[in-house]
């Protein structure tokens, strides 16, 4: 195991770095005060310092507490749309493929048909026309969602179409076993890898909508999301007034969610496609 995370770079750099994110995460949540990460809670305008490890903003929230927050509430948005994507793939992939016939054409039909579709547009026109008081972390994940689960549809379909024609489940299908446990017991434990990549993949792709949705004034105004507070620096000129720490924070926490994300999928991918593998 060990000599393989040492063959896998991208997936030990990405697991390294969700760790360092997930502790910070935890410990910020155990010592933090979640007030601080709202308006008038503390002094406004301040710069980083021992009393205020990532400054303070116009509003008077402390910016450490605000990204630990910030991080969390992401990374719910990203969980939840990602996993309701992966498990809506996996049920249309899997009737799709193994049950064929009309089904299939019908469920292939709308994923091609909705795929090409820019989800950024829909994403915008969706959360554009929800009341900003309703919009919450929940409807940011609803939104997200909605677009998600097309693509791991079709790559699910792809790997049950080929799996199904292997010499083992001929071979379960003479023992008697029947659709179901033909499913759940061979062909399902031989997609895990395949279905933890395209899980890894709806979650990155969730946050990073719910980034830009935030980061241009669709999400719920008044949580510190990451894009939220970038948002409001902006609008501030944050830049332009000097308090350069505003932004950055939250800029660097996107980067390394995101980069954690893509260098782990990368790794999963290459562990479920032996045609990439590197050689040992």
């Amino acid at each position: 195991m060990i000599n393989y995370f040492k063959r896998n770079i991208s997936l030990t750099i990405g697991l390294g770095l969700l760790i360092f994110l997930i502790l910070f995460t935890v410990h910020g949540l155990l010592t933090i005060e979640f007030k601080q990460a709202y308006p008038l809670a503390v002094r406004p305008k301040q710069p980083p310092s021992l009393k205020y490890l990532f400054g303070t903003d116009f509003f008077g929230r402390d910016l450490y507490t605000a990204m630990v927050v910030g991080v969390w509430q992401t990374a719910i948005i990203g969980l939840l749309a990602g996993a309701a994507g992966t498990i809506i793939g996996i049920v249309l992939g899997f009737i799709s493929a193994y049950f064929s016939g009309l089904v299939d054409a019908a469920i292939k039909f709308i994923c091609q048909i909705l795929t090409p579709i820019p989800a950024f547009l829909i994403q915008v026109v969706i959360a554009s026309s929800i009341d900003k008081r309703d919009v919450t972390i929940i409807t940011m994940a609803v939104v997200v969602f909605l677009l998600s689960w097309m693509a791991p549809t079709l790559v699910i379909r792809s790997q049950v179409l080929s799996m199904r024609e292997r010499q083992f489940v001929a071979v379960a299908k003479l023992s008697g076993m029947n659709s179901l446990e033909i499913i759940f017991k061979e062909i399902f434990p031989n997609l895990l890898p395949f279905i933890a990549a395209a899980f890894v993949a709806q979650v990155f792709q969730a946050v990073f909508a719910s980034f830009y949705l935030a980061v241009i004034g669709l999400g719920p105004l008044r949580e510190p999301l990451l894009g939220n507070t970038i948002w409001a620096a902006q609008s501030q000129s944050a830049f332009f007034n000097g308090w350069w720490w505003w932004p950055v924070g939250p800029s660097l926490a996107m980067i390394l969610i995101l980069g954690s994300l893509a260098l782990i999928n990368m790794g999963l991918d290459e562990m479920a496609n032996p045609r990439i593998r590197n050689k040992e």
